[in-house]
């Protein structure tokens, strides 16, 4: 019998509530994928290297594409991030100190990843095509020191919290702290998110690149949907 049933909190889980987070946050995840999709669709020039090569995929996308993939990204992630705490109900019951390391980074996902890191990066793809065009001498590295400045400090503490976020997931699940089996760890987001970028070893293609530029909200999908389909299984295991 796992550790889950002997932490002796009372209290029974709102399933209803739980499910109802979950499919939002799956949904969130599919707006964010398809804002994510508009910027990624389209081939890298092979004449180019680095970070010229990265953004060359950019340079003919239109301002429009641009600002849809910026807000529904900021819309999307927002409620990704709210509906996290789905994840964090399953997790307070069995462990009251991992629950508040998830809490914290979901605070963190909340601060740091649709303002400080999507926006910036759709701004950071406007500044080098319009500089693209203007100054071609100059455009990759005006562009890389706006990154640099206003993208690089927001990206690294997003990284942290999301590192704390997908850790205390991980360790809750996989110690029997919530009632999924064990096994239901792989429902979280680097698992997803990994799978994803497996494509990166298929020929490219502008599919290719728009799934794997949808990395991040990919891996949200997989968590959401992966315990969306394990409800019953954790149902039956709870402790009322």
């Amino acid at each position: 019998m796992s550790s889950y049933n002997d932490i002796g909190i009372d209290g029974a889980l709102d399933w209803p509530r739980i499910r109802k987070l979950m499919i939002i946050g799956l949904l969130a995840g599919a707006m964010v994928m398809a804002g994510d999709m508009l910027l990624g669709w389209g081939v890298h020039d092979a004449s180019k290297s680095g970070l010229e090569g990265f953004l060359s995929a950019y340079v003919n996308l239109s301002d429009s594409r641009i600002f849809w993939s910026a807000m529904l990204g900021m819309i999307g992630i927002a409620l990704e991030g709210l509906c996290f705490f789905a994840v964090y109900r399953l997790i307070v019951q069995g462990s009251r100190r991992l629950a508040h390391i998830y809490r914290s980074g979901i605070f963190g996902y909340l601060i740091f990843a649709a303002c400080g890191v999507h926006v910036p990066c759709l701004a950071c793809v406007y500044v080098y095509k319009h500089l693209a065009r203007v100054s071609p001498e100059n455009a990759l590295e005006l562009s890389w020191r706006f990154g640099l400045y206003f993208l690089l400090p927001a990206m690294i503490l997003f990284f942290i919290f999301w590192g704390i976020h997908s850790a205390a997931q991980i360790a809750a699940f996989a110690r029997g702290l919530t009632p999924y089996p064990r096994w239901c760890w792989v429902f979280c987001m680097p698992v997803g998110q990994g799978l994803t970028m497996l494509l990166k070893l298929a020929p490219e293609t502008a599919l290719r690149n728009a799934l794997t530029a949808a990395w991040l909200s990919i891996g949200n999908m997989w968590m959401m949907a992966g315990l969306l389909l394990t409800m019953k299984l954790a149902r039956k295991r709870e402790i009322v």
